[in-house]
């Protein structure tokens, strides 16, 4: 598989996603800082327009089939609300991208489209605040593996 597809594809992955991609194409794929930065991106926004628009249909399908999932997962949504919409109506853009951006694992698309779904941001206004973030995570990622990168070559 073309290094380039294999990229593409693991910015796409629910646990790697561009962090993974940029580090896998820069250091298996043999391809430079600006390729893995874009087929890695464009890999994870894929996954993230899918998400932002299958999760609603996904989350009514389990709720009118799966009852007792429907009620605990209700109660979580409803104090996750309570407890955390003043911070996130405050900051709501702002806080979607640095979810995002932040390079740990729990944070990046698949989380940042639960999140904007669970407070009811558009898909549009979640999609393009995602990218950002995805964006700005790339560029800290990518940093890092560079920085990385000349560490091993040093020795």
């Amino acid at each position: 598989m073309p290094p380039e597809l294999t990229t593409f594809l693991l910015g796409t992955t629910p646990v790697g996603e561009i962090r993974a991609a940029i580090l896998w194409g820069m250091t298996f794929g043999n391809l430079s800082s600006a390729e893995a930065l874009f087929y890695g991106f464009w890999g994870n926004v894929l996954a993230t327009v899918l998400v932002v628009l299958f999760l609603p249909k996904v989350a009514e399908f389990a709720r009118q089939h799966f009852h007792l999932l429907d009620r605990i997962l209700q109660k979580i949504f409803a104090k996750t609300r309570k407890k955390h919409s003043k911070k996130f109506l405050r900051f709501a853009e702002l806080s979607l991208i640095i979810l995002v951006a932040i390079p740990l694992p729990g944070s990046g698309c698949y989380t940042g489209a639960l999140v904007a779904w669970l407070f009811g941001v558009k898909p549009k206004t979640a999609i393009a605040l995602i990218s950002l973030g995805i964006f700005f995570a790339g560029i800290i990622v990518l940093g890092l593996t560079n920085g990385m990168i000349a560490f091993a070559k040093s020795f």
